[in-house]
């Protein structure tokens, strides 16, 4: 999606902030200041809740060995300054044993410091897909954003957006496992609606089963004693094209073609049926 299209439903303020985020000042510009870590406070409502230990383990290294060359952006907050973006670069400059980090102060309120976070942390990546699911259920709790109005402002699809928050039905358990990483958003997605989707989560992370395998049991590939049935060697097209088929739909997407045949079955899952009606919608049928 352009650029333009990312960021027309931030206003002139939030897309310049967004431009500093992504090209911050040097930290030798006469806008960055030095401050105390001491002074300096994470946000409680910062969307990301998971910090990977290995990452951060080299975050540290680097910035004992070349300090902090990206600047933090903060904003006064009752007598000290919270932090709108860079949590990470103070987390590891404490552990490094830095004294004062370089930080960059704009004046903002609330809206703007949770929409800035959410989209800073999306667009670098940095979400899993709980946490990103989370942001967007708050901006649209807290502020009244529409999903289309989130697509716009975070440069998505409205169906992406939508399957995410879908996957805040998922138990708790399930969610976890997606925010630690041993489970995929594609084992999360196809999982929704499931009724024994935590059974079944603990069964992918115990045997490795893949989106595929996970969809094809599902989709009622089971033997007549009830264990599941074998699933065939993943075939690298097949797959990809899934995975293609998913995205453009936004549902779970099972291909079946036996080797060496030229027929097979496409399974598309609904979780509901207003997902039946935007998979006719977009079928072209009536």
């Amino acid at each position: 999606m352009a650029e333009t299209k990312k960021k027309s439903g931030l206003g002139r303020g939030l897309s310049a902030l967004l431009d500093d985020i992504a090209a911050p000042p040097s930290v030798d510009s006469p806008n960055v200041v030095r401050l105390s870590i001491a002074d300096i406070a994470a946000n409680p409502d910062q969307p990301r809740r998971h910090f990977d230990e290995q990452a951060m383990a080299e975050l540290v290294a680097s910035v004992r060995a070349h300090g902090i060359l990206q600047p933090i952006l903060v904003r006064p907050y009752r007598g000290r300054h919270q932090i709108i973006a860079g949590e990470r670069r103070w987390r590891a400059a404490q552990v490094a044993g830095l004294h004062e980090v370089p930080v960059v102060v704009r004046p903002l309120d609330d809206r703007q410091v949770s929409e800035i976070a959410l989209i800073e942390n999306i667009q670098r990546a940095d979400l899993n897909a709980i946490e990103e699911a989370r942001g967007y259920q708050r901006l649209i709790a807290e502020h009244g954003h529409t999903q289309m109005v989130l697509a716009d402002i975070v440069g998505k699809s409205r169906s992406h957006i939508a399957n995410l928050l879908r996957l805040l039905d998922l138990p708790a358990g399930v969610q976890a496992l997606v925010e630690t990483g041993a489970l995929s958003m594609g084992h999360a997605r196809a999982l929704v609606g499931a009724a024994d989707a935590q059974a079944l989560a603990e069964r992918v992370v115990r045997q490795g089963l893949s989106v595929r395998a996970l969809e094809q049991q599902l989709a009622g590939g089971r033997t007549k004693a009830g264990a599941p049935a074998p699933v065939p060697a993943s075939d690298p097209n097949s797959e990809a094209l899934e995975s293609q088929l998913a995205e453009a739909l936004g549902m779970p997407v099972a291909l079946q073609v036996a080797p060496g045949a030229s027929s097979g079955s496409l399974t598309i899952r609904f979780a509901d049926l207003d997902q039946l009606d935007m998979l006719c919608a977009r079928l072209g049928a009536s």
